[in-house]
């Protein structure tokens, strides 16, 4: 069946309602697109409200039609709902969009022996350590640098019998791989109530939920039953922003037992210096540089006594 492609780049905070007026106007699918390469990745806490899924600044909506769908009504309504933003039509050829889509995520291998592995893909290595997840709305699939550096990391320092807290966890896929390369219990942290469901599937399709659990950060709930009730972690991961590293590095400092291991990214290079000024309890270095995004790994010293 050949289609309608209808373009408009938008602001984000109409995309939810455009999307709903587009799908109750007979729309096929509708999906969100950067219009403008701006990269998102897990989302910091405290970024944005709970349950809001971040988007582009530049926002491109697509609508796929029927292409025997008479468009007028579509015309009148966008007129009245999207004001001046741009719109386009376009025909697209028919084919299989989600076989499509599937195609270009493909197994990745970080470091020696840990791969993400889609689970419609078989993976290359079985005895290999497979962290199989699925793109979603959470973000963290492996692809971005930030999160390749922690996974490279992890595989070369596994956790083994380690509490560690995944600080910003978003898809839980480096508390995932942290399970699954044998710590004791990882502890998943992240403002967006809907990071924290995709964490809980990730963790039980590969066996691992009965090792890692889940919370809003304190200051995102009144209720304390949820909040962070772990200290003393052997290894904090935290891959979030700069500016939100650079707020959180006194109680991300303090979650770290003595000799514990702090692993930041999201970093940009030019901040690494900021960066690392905040952590006067660590002793961070870079461990890895990856395009321009930088990732540090450090040890928090040992308590000073008076006597």
């Amino acid at each position: 069946m050949p289609w309608l492609q209808l373009i408009l780049d938008i602001d984000p905070d109409s995309a939810e309602p455009l999307s709903e007026l587009l799908e109750d106007l007979g729309a096929a699918a509708v999906t969100l697109q950067d219009g403008a390469d701006q990269p998102l990745y897990e989302p910091p806490p405290g970024a944005t409200p709970p349950g809001a899924t971040p988007l582009w600044q530049h926002t491109r909506l697509v609508a796929l039609f029927d292409a025997d769908t008479d468009l007028t009504p579509v015309h009148t309504a966008l007129d009245d709902a999207a004001g001046s933003a741009q719109l386009r039509i376009e025909p697209l050829e028919d084919r299989d969009w989600l076989r499509a889509g599937l195609e270009n995520f493909k197994p990745l291998c970080f470091g020696e022996r840990l791969w993400v592995c889609p689970s419609w893909h078989a993976p290359p290595a079985p005895d290999a350590v497979n962290v199989i997840l699925d793109p979603g709305l959470a973000f963290g699939t492996g692809t971005h640098p930030t999160t390749a550096m922690c996974l490279a990391w992890l595989d070369a320092n596994p956790p083994q019998d380690q509490l560690v807290i995944d600080y910003g966890c978003g898809s839980g896929i480096l508390a995932v791989a942290a399970a699954m390369l044998g710590a004791r219990h990882v502890h998943a942290v992240d403002n967006d109530p809907q990071a924290l469901v995709a964490t809980r599937q990730n963790a039980a399709r590969n066996g691992v939920d009965q090792v890692i659990d889940t919370s809003l950060p304190p200051d995102a709930t009144p209720d304390p039953s949820r909040m962070l009730p772990v200290r003393g972690a052997d290894l904090v991961v935290a891959n979030i922003l700069a500016g939100p590293l650079v707020e959180l590095a006194a109680p991300l400092s303090d979650l770290l037992r003595p000799g514990g291991t702090l692993l930041l990214s999201g970093i940009l290079q030019p901040q690494v210096t900021e960066v690392c000024a905040a952590y006067p309890q660590v002793s961070l270095t870079q461990y890895a540089q990856q395009d321009d995004w930088a990732c540090l790994v450090g040890t928090r010293g040992q308590p000073h006594r008076s006597g």
